[in-house]
């Protein structure tokens, strides 16, 4: 037996070997991945939908509560004060929203790439 034709004959085996491993952990990644999906979707998109909808119900009080205190506290006041309430409202719901889609995303599984 020559030694050097085994030695060729075994780094090709384990390079068929490496190869076949790298293939079925791939496929197992995968399989994963495709099960773990419809799992994490359905989460993400409930609770980006709870936030979606507790942002929105927040900021439309906010700035209902804007409108209000513009228009009910007399003097020059009530219109600076009621216009800040009513920007803070449509600032938490915007963050809502993001938040909301954040959370899809990450359900779906997608990178900060899409």
């Amino acid at each position: 037996m020559d030694p050097q034709k085994t030695s060729k004959k075994a780094q090709e085996t384990m390079g068929e070997a490496t190869e076949q491993a790298s293939s079925t952990a791939s496929g197992m990644t995968d399989t994963l991945a495709g099960a773990a999906k419809p799992v994490t979707s359905t989460l993400g998109n409930t609770l980006g939908g709870v936030a979606n909808t507790v942002g929105g119900t927040v900021g439309a009080a906010t700035r209902g509560l804007g409108e209000t205190v513009s228009s009910a506290v007399p003097g020059g006041i009530g219109k600076p004060v009621g216009d800040v309430v009513s920007n803070i409202g449509s600032g938490v719901e915007r963050g809502a929203k993001e938040v909301g889609k954040g959370v899809k995303d990450a359900g779906e599984l997608k990178g900060s790439e899409q």
